[in-house]
């Protein structure tokens, strides 16, 4: 990171150019890394970022997040890859989360348990690592304008599996996120699909990781969809609105960072949180929203069990 910070603090000020600006930031790799892989996490984050909100597991994505802390360190003790410690740690406390849960609504003792144990073992780990300091800051904060060339790589294949499992479980879990028990009288095994989609939050905590820190997932995860479920009530343009907003958030983060010497998460969680509190003040109407959206009264979000 030493190098990202000497290059910046060589830059010149923006010019209020727009293409001017755009064409000296982009000549940079380390911007264009950091742009790419802050795209591809923003889109993942937006998409699953709904079904955690319509889930009601923002405390599950809380969890996973430190059990990726852990796993990250524990490999950086024992010399291997961070992102592969935080994939085997996540996804390891992502199957015992949907174990273990009974119920939709009825997880959060075992999260609570998980999350307990997971940042004790973060802190044993950084206790048999003396060399710690810059390495746990990068995993607690991201470390997005440091990344490699290798790193977008392993991001994009980590976000490219996590969207093909969304898509392939797409509607089962929709109908299950919106009503459990009609859906478990389908036939459709609403255990499962909550474990399947609790691995997927574990790959988009690894992939977003890198570009907030654990510590700041949430920005991404869980801000942008609760902003667009204020919009909307329609799955499909809630999911739209969640991944723009998740996209516009580390756009302008990045953008401004470029020029001034503070972290970009700063940035991402400030714009994120200001646009939340935005629309809440904003007055809703009858259908809970800021706008009017398309909505039966049948079932919630508009959608009729027929549809599945």
């Amino acid at each position: 990171m030493s190098i990202v910070s000497t290059a910046l603090a060589s830059l010149t000020p923006f010019s209020w150019n727009p293409i001017d600006d755009l064409q000296t930031i982009f000549q940079y790799a380390f911007m264009r890394n950091a742009f790419a892989a802050g795209t591809v996490v923003a889109i993942v984050a937006g998409i699953v970022g709904y079904f955690v909100v319509l889930r009601n597991l923002s405390f599950a994505g809380h969890s996973l997040s430190h059990s990726g802390f852990a796993g990250a360190t524990a490999a950086v003790v024992i010399g291997a890859s961070p992102v592969s410690g935080l994939l085997v740690f996540t996804i390891g406390s992502a199957l015992i989360m949907g174990a273990l849960g009974k119920r939709l609504h009825g997880r959060d003792v075992i999260v609570g348990v998980v999350l307990a144990w997971t940042l004790g073992l973060g802190i044993f780990f950084l206790s048999l690592y003396s060399g710690y300091a810059n390495q746990a800051y990068s995993i607690l904060f991201g470390q997005i304008l440091g990344i490699s060339q290798n790193d977008v790589q392993v991001t994009f294949f980590t976000s490219v599996a996590t969207l093909l499992a969304i898509i392939l479980i797409y509607r089962p879990l929709l109908f299950a996120s919106l009503d459990e028990e009609i859906a478990e009288s389908r036939g459709i095994p609403t255990r499962l699909v909550g474990i399947i989609f609790l691995i997927i939050v574990a790959l988009a905590v690894s992939a977003a990781t890198q570009v907030v820190g654990v510590l700041l997932i949430f920005s991404l995860l869980v801000t942008p969809a609760a902003i667009a479920e204020r919009l909307s009530t329609h799955p499909p343009m809630v999911i739209l609105l969640s991944v723009l907003l998740a996209i516009i958030f580390t756009w302008v983060g990045l953008l401004i960072a470029f020029y001034f010497p503070y972290p970009v998460s700063f940035f991402i969680t400030s714009f994120a949180f200001l646009a939340y509190m935005t629309v809440r003040v904003l007055p809703v109407t009858q259908e809970g929203t800021i706008t009017l959206a398309f909505r039966t009264r049948d079932t919630p979000h508009g959608l009729k069990p027929s549809r599945f």
